[in-house]
């Protein structure tokens, strides 16, 4: 994705940087990313990689993935502590003045518009979550490199590897309790791959792995 550069990001090609927001209302937006695969290491110096990312505002991180029902695939974690991945860097795009709840109203909206089954690597994957966020937020886009694999597989899907090419992990969203301020998110559980699965190839699912650190979907509002 050509993502244009804003020079108050004060990030270089694959740079990375940080920072806090202090107010309650006030709070800085950060793009954590992570390496899918070890791969990148070598990759990333040619302006490439195969990333995922989150944004991170109000002290949790927000990301899309996959599952195969339709309703929010959006999930939330605690920052730089997606289960699967392994954390890159975090960099800062910027702040917003909106009180917590007001962004839980917003991002609840978004949900709606990021349902997991509609999860696809090339065309709508968590780097075009995060991109989307991101504007409608600040007027921003994240930076171009952490979502060129998907723009070159665009033109050429050869270029990705076989093993992205498949479901990696299904999970099933479940309601669970409502949270301390009175919303509901929703919880995951895992089931094993069957051949039916594996034969479903085409879909192009990608998913954080269930492990120690919780996810919770996020209930899309209603339309």
């Amino acid at each position: 994705m050509g993502a244009e550069k804003n020079p108050s990001n004060a990030t270089s090609e694959h740079g990375c940087g940080g920072g806090d927001g202090n107010a309650s209302h006030n709070s800085q937006v950060m793009l954590n990313v992570y390496d899918l695969t070890p791969i990148n290491n070598y990759t990333v110096w040619f302006g490439f990689g195969i990333f995922h990312s989150g944004i991170e505002v109000h002290g949790m991180e927000y990301g899309f993935g996959a599952h195969d029902f339709p309703v929010s695939g959006v999930f939330e974690v605690e920052p730089k502590s997606c289960p699967g991945f392994i954390f890159r860097c975090s960099i800062p795009l910027g702040h917003i003045k909106m009180p917590p709840s007001e962004f839980r109203t917003f991002i609840e909206s978004v949900a709606s518009e990021y349902h997991g089954d509609t999860y696809h690597l090339i065309t709508k994957n968590c780097n075009h979550f995060t991109d989307d966020i991101v504007y409608k937020m600040t007027g921003k886009h994240i930076p171009g490199w952490v979502n060129r694999l998907a723009w070159l597989g665009n033109v050429c899907s050869c270029l990705l590897p076989e093993s992205l090419q498949v479901t990696a992990v299904k999970q099933l969203p479940e309601y669970h309790a409502s949270t301390e301020d009175g919303t509901e998110s929703l919880s995951t559980t895992t089931h094993e791959p069957t051949e039916s699965d594996d034969a479903d190839q085409d879909k192009l699912l990608l998913s954080p792995s269930a492990g120690n650190s919780e996810v919770s979907f996020v209930k899309e509002v209603q339309r």
